[in-house]
């Protein structure tokens, strides 16, 4: 039986360590990439627990094992992972509703991903059926960018309510800013 929770000990970071491993875009075939997806991002044991301490990431169990993770990643922790500072840095030039990004009150999907025997098991909904529970309260909406390439991830975040507002490309890949609008 499957349950979303959030994080709550060094034991679940580690699995997510292990799924997130298995899933970046440079351990997996091509063939697997275009049809499963990927992560592009790896994260260390010690980013993840300082994510935490700001705001707790959502996973999803069976029994003990964690099967799926989505990493809540604040503004206030942007320094804790240099890679991911070209995605703030382009989130100041857009704007939403009228307003620039950053009048908004907003966190960032820093990454989600679900093991592969998991998938098409509702898994994913879990997750954000969560982080709206936690989260929709205090924040106007929840924004992460997805490679152009990762096709089933940007069909999962449309089905789930995500919109496309922006698109652009930096060193690493073209993107799009996704955004689930809470409000």
């Amino acid at each position: 039986m499957f349950y979303s929770a959030t994080i709550s000990s060094d034991e679940e970071l580690l699995q997510i360590l292990d799924i997130q491993k298995k899933n970046l875009r440079q351990n997996i075939s091509g063939e697997e990439k275009d049809e499963q997806g990927f992560v592009t991002m790896p994260f260390t044991l010690p980013m993840l627990q300082a994510m935490h301490e700001l705001a707790p990431s959502v996973i999803v169990k069976d029994v003990d094992k964690v099967v799926a993770y989505a990493i809540v990643f604040m503004k206030e922790g942007r320094l804790l992972y240099p890679a991911l500072e070209p995605m703030f840095i382009n989130f100041e030039k857009v704007s939403w509703q009228g307003k620039p990004l950053n009048s908004h009150q907003f966190y960032v999907m820093g990454q989600v991903c679900v093991a592969k025997e998991y998938r098409g098991k509702g898994v994913f909904d879990l997750l954000y059926q969560k982080h709206k529970e936690i989260y929709q309260s205090k924040f106007d909406f929840v924004i992460t960018e997805i490679s152009t390439d990762n096709h089933r991830s940007l069909r999962a975040h449309e089905r789930i309510g995500f919109q496309t507002i922006a698109t652009h490309r930096d060193e690493l890949d073209e993107w799009d800013v996704v955004l689930w609008d809470w409000k």
